[in-house]
Parts: C-alpha cells; structure tokens; sequence
C-alpha cells in the first residue's frame, strides 16, 4: 500500500551508526530506525542471541511458559516501577495494552462509568484505533469513521484544562509522553511530571507514560520520567527494547493491573522466546554505568555544539531542543527539504518531526568522533541550506 512517502534511499547493510544504500553510499545514520536501534546496527550482543535463539525455540503459545519471557519480565520489573509485565510485538500494541489495563482497573473497582482517558496534542500513540483516538492527529484519525467514546485532548501546557479533567468524575487515566518525539522534541518539566501525580494519586487517576521513544536509556536514565523523581501507574515500551527487533511490553504495578485477571488480554506472538532472546541482551546492554553515562556525555556535547550552529545559521535554525539523545531542531526552511539536504548534499541521516523539527536520534552508543562529524555534516547542511533560501 502506498501509505510510505519513502526516500529514494534503498539500504542494504549497517554497523553501529553506519548504513550502506544498495549502491554503496556510506551514511552517518541519526536516525536509528527512529529511535529504535539504540545499540545501532548489527550490534555483536543482540546479533549473537538472534543466532543462539533461533536454534533453539522461534515460537511457542502463550499457553506454555516461556522461561525467557519470565526472565525478561523480571529484569523489566528490577529495573523499573512495574511489578508485572504484558508482552506485545510493538509500541501500538503495548500503548492498547495500557489503556485496556486503564479502563479495566476502574471497572474492577466498581467503577466502569470511569473509561475518559487523556492525551494531550502533538502527542503520538501509534496507529492502532485506540492508539490514534488518545492522540486524535487528525492527520491520522481522519476517514476511519467517528472518534472512539472516551478519548479527549488537552493542550499541552494547560494546567487548569489539566486539573479539571483530573478531577471529573468519570476520568480513568492520563496518557503522556514524558518527552514528545513525533510532537518536535518537546520536554514535560520535571514540576510538571511531579505534579501530575500528585494530583492524579488525589482523584484515583492512573498515569500512563509512553516511553516508547523517549525510554530505554534516550533521555540518559534509563527511563525519561526517572529524572523528575516520580513514577506512572502504568507504561508502554518498545523500540530500543529490541534494538530493531519487534518487541513491545507493557508495564504496571499490581494495582494498576488488578482487573486484568485470566481471558482479560492476550497475544499470538507477543513475548515469543525469540523476541524475549533479544529483549534480554538489549536491555542488558543499555542499562549500564557506560551506555547512560555515554549517553549524558554525549548529548551535552552535541546541545552545545548545535547552539553555536544556531548562533552561526539563525536564519536556518531557530531552536534546539529535547533531552538526552532526543533531540529536536527547529527550522526556518521546511523540514522535509533539510532532511532531504542532509541526506543528498552530507550522507547524513536525520528524522522529522511535527512543529517543522527534524530529529536527531543516533544510537545511545554513538562516539564522539561520530557526534562530531554529525555536528560538522549538519553545519554544512545548514550553509546548503542558507543558499537555497537565498536563491
């Protein structure tokens, strides 16, 4: 189905934060399947349990127990807030998960007038129907019929809209990512997140983060919320999970998944052994002293240098943003056309976003040597740039 607007770039190999196109172009890859490959390509670790895996077990049903599930379920659990954990083959599925999970609890309790959940604009969810309604794009809603009952938006930043769902009495959950990536790299203060739950823990509102893109080690912890100190309810991971293998998982605490009993959920493939393989050696790899480390490193250099561009190019450059190796640059010329640029012109790779942003997402192994010549690549993209506005 023609649903892609592709760019004419065929890739046939990577290595860390290298690709190759069929032809034998060389890229600087920051766009890491949109934050997805957070070790970069062909990483030796998750290369390895692939090949280990599949001579052993590719699929099993869920009506067995899959002893690699249970362990990364443990790892995931360690880790993290959740006390359980449902797996799914991607981040939409993992979000459906959490909402199911949002609007289950509630009713469980006695409650299931409660099902309004939450989002909030330039948010994305995936494109799943509940996945799309909780962000409502209308670019992504529009001709699938009319909106699902129960899903309403807020304006980021309203506080007093923000309370005032909080408090109504038929409100189940507020969905958020702590760091926008689609919505142009915008970053919810740690306040902010601090306050959200002091005020959803006053009327029994469940949390639920996506973290899909901003967790995982993105941010520098390994979970973006980690940083303002508080925790969700409930919350969706994938991506860099798998580091470019499907694998999503939905995360909760006891409470929170209390109405999820027996025949409540389920999924053929979700938490197969051969996603589980690889989800173990991922997060085994990323959640380390070196990889965040690395990635805080890193992330403070590339700010700095991409202000001093800014400096230079504030007729191309009108902000930097984001946080970790999240990060958002928003333009003056179209952003299609700059990543086209960058791509043509520099054989760098970058990613858009909403709010004219393109997206700097390199993998969370990225060296320094590596983040200067995508700071170099991206200046000179920048002076590309400046002449084509001119002429």
């Amino acid at each position: 189905m023609g649903v892609y607007n592709r760019a004419p770039l065929a890739v046939e190999r990577g290595r860390g934060a290298r690709l190759w196109s069929t032809d034998g172009v060389e890229y600087l890859d920051c766009v890491a399947g949109i934050s997805t490959n957070g070790l970069g390509h062909a990483h030796p670790a998750l290369v390895e349990a692939v090949k280990d895996q599949a001579d052993k077990l590719w699929h099993v049903s869920n009506i067995f127990r899959i002893p690699g599930q249970e362990a990364l379920a443990d790892a995931l659990c360690a880790s993290s807030f959740a006390d359980v954990v449902f797996f799914t083959n991607s981040g939409t599925e993992a979000v459906e998960c959490a909402l199911k999970t949002a609007r289950k609890y509630h009713s469980a309790k006695g409650s299931p007038e409660r099902i309004d959940i939450y989002g909030f604009d330039g948010s994305f969810h995936g494109r799943t129907y509940g996945a799309i309604n909780a962000a409502a794009n209308p670019n992504y809603t529009n001709g699938f019929g009319p909106p699902m009952e129960g899903f309403h938006q807020l304006k980021w930043g309203d506080h007093d809209a923000l309370k005032a769902a909080i408090a109504a009495p038929t409100t189940a959950a507020i969905i958020i990512e702590p760091v926008q990536g689609e919505g142009g790299c915008r970053v919810l203060p740690d306040q902010c997140l601090r306050g959200l739950r002091e005020l959803c823990d006053q009327h029994d509102v469940l949390i639920i983060f996506d973290e899909v893109q901003c967790g995982m080690g993105r941010t520098g912890k390994l979970w973006a919320h980690e940083w303002a100190g508080m925790a969700p309810d409930i919350m969706a991971v994938a991506k860099a999970l798998g580091g470019g293998f499907p694998i999503g998982a939905c995360l909760s605490t006891t409470e929170a998944a209390s109405g999820m009993t027996v025949g409540a959920h389920g999924s053929t493939f979700g938490g197969n052994p051969l996603a589980m393989a690889v989800g173990q050696a991922a997060l085994g790899a990323i959640n380390t002293p070196e990889i965040l480390g690395n990635v805080q490193e890193i992330s403070g250099y590339l700010k700095q240098q991409l202000h001093g561009v800014m400096e230079r190019y504030p007729d191309v450059i009108e902000d930097v943003r984001g946080k970790g190796l999240l990060i958002g640059i928003k333009l003056k010329p179209n952003n299609r056309d700059f990543m086209g640029w960058a791509r043509d012109e520099q054989q760098l790779l970058v990613a858009g976003g909403g709010d004219n942003v393109v997206r700097i997402l390199p993998p969370l192994n990225l060296t320094l040597e590596e983040a200067r010549e995508a700071v170099e690549k991206l200046e000179r993209t920048c002076a590309f740039a400046r002449t084509q506005m001119t002429a």
